[in-house]
C-alpha cells in the first residue's frame, strides 16, 4: 500500500498566501470597481467613509456605493441638491456638503436618508431659499450657515422644523428681509425678539387685495361717471332734435291756411 507523503509546512504556507492574495486581488478590485472615480473609499471599523472633498465636482457622483455611512462632499462646486441625490444609501449617517457652491435645494433631496441620517453640513454655500419640502422628516443635527438666506415667511417655516447646530446657530444670517433693518442680523435672535414674517406676508397680502379692489372700484367709478356723461349727450341731442322740429300750433295755422287758400 502506499503511504501519504508528509505535507511540507512550508508549502502549506505559501500555498495559503497565494489563496489570501488571490482572493485580495478579487475582492479589492471589485472594492475599487465599486468607489467612484472621483472618490477615495475607504473603511473605518467596519463602515464604508467615502472621501469626495476637493475634487471639482460640479454634480453628487452618481454610482455611490450602497453601503456608504460617511459621505465627504466638501470643497466642491456642486450647485444643486436634486429629488433623491441619495435615495439609495440607506445606511448613510454623516453627509458634508459644505463650502460649495450650492443654490438650489430642491423638494424630497434627502427623501430615503431622512430616518437614518444623523449630521447634516451646508454651511458656506449660497442657498437663499428652500422648499419646506426639502427637510421633511429630516431628524439629523443641520448646518445652515454662512449662506446668503432671504428672511421671510417660508423660511421661518423651515427653521421651525429642523435641528440646527447649536454651535452655528448664530451664523444663519439674514442676508436679505422682507424689512432691511433685519438684514444683517442672526435669523434666530430676530425670531426670538418676537417678530413673525408670516406677518408681513400678510399684511403684503392685505396692501395687494386692498391695491387691487381699489383699482376695480376706481373702474367701476369712471365707468359709471362715462355712462351718465354719455346718456346727457345723447339726451341733450336728443332735445335738441325736439326743438328743432315745428310745434303743433304752427302745424295747425299752416293747415288753416292752406284750406282758406284752397
Amino acid at each position: 500500500m502506499g503511504h501519504d507523503r508528509p505535507k511540507n509546512p512550508l508549502l502549506s504556507a505559501v500555498s495559503a498566501l497565494l489563496w489570501a492574495l488571490h482572493f485580495g486581488i478579487l475582492f479589492g478590485g471589485a472594492l475599487v470597481t465599486a468607489c467612484p472615480k472621483s472618490c477615495h473609499c475607504m473603511e473605518k471599523n467596519s463602515l464604508v467613509v467615502l472621501q469626495c472633498m476637493s475634487r471639482n465636482l460640479e454634480n453628487i457622483p452618481a454610482d455611490l456605493p450602497r453601503d456608504t455611512v460617511v459621505l465627504l462632499l466638501a470643497s466642491n462646486r456642486i450647485t444643486k441638491i436634486p429629488k433623491q441625490a441619495f435615495k439609495d444609501l440607506n445606511r448613510l449617517q454623516e453627509l458634508d456638503l459644505s463650502n460649495n457652491a450650492i443654490e438650489t435645494v430642491d423638494a424630497g433631496a434627502f427623501q430615503g436618508i431622512s430616518d437614518v441620517l444623523r449630521v447634516l453640513d451646508l454651511s458656506n454655500n449660497r442657498i437663499s431659499r428652500v422648499p419646506k419640502e426639502a427637510f421633511a422628516k429630516l431628524q439629523a443635527k443641520i448646518s445652515l450657515s454662512n449662506n446668503p438666506w432671504h428672511c421671510e415667511c417660508s423660511l421661518q417655516e423651515v427653521l421651525r422644523e429642523l435641528r440646527l447646530d447649536p454651535e452655528t446657530v448664530n451664523e444663519v444670517s439674514c442676508h436679505t428681509a422682507v424689512e432691511e433693518e433685519y438684514t444683517g442680523k442672526p435669523v434666530i435672535q430676530v425670531l426670538d425678539s418676537g417678530i413673525n414674517f408670516c406677518n408681513f406676508n400678510h399684511k403684503t397680502t392685505d396692501v395687494a387685495m386692498f391695491v387691487i379692489v381699489f383699482g376695480w372700484f376706481t373702474m367701476v367709478i369712471a365707468y359709471v361717471i362715462y355712462y351718465v356723461r354719455q346718456n346727457q349727450e345723447d339726451a341733450k341731442r336728443h332735445m335738441e332734435y325736439l326743438k328743432s322740429l315745428p310745434s303743433s300750433s304752427q302745424i295747425s295755422k299752416d293747415f288753416d291756411t292752406i284750406s282758406t287758400v284752397l
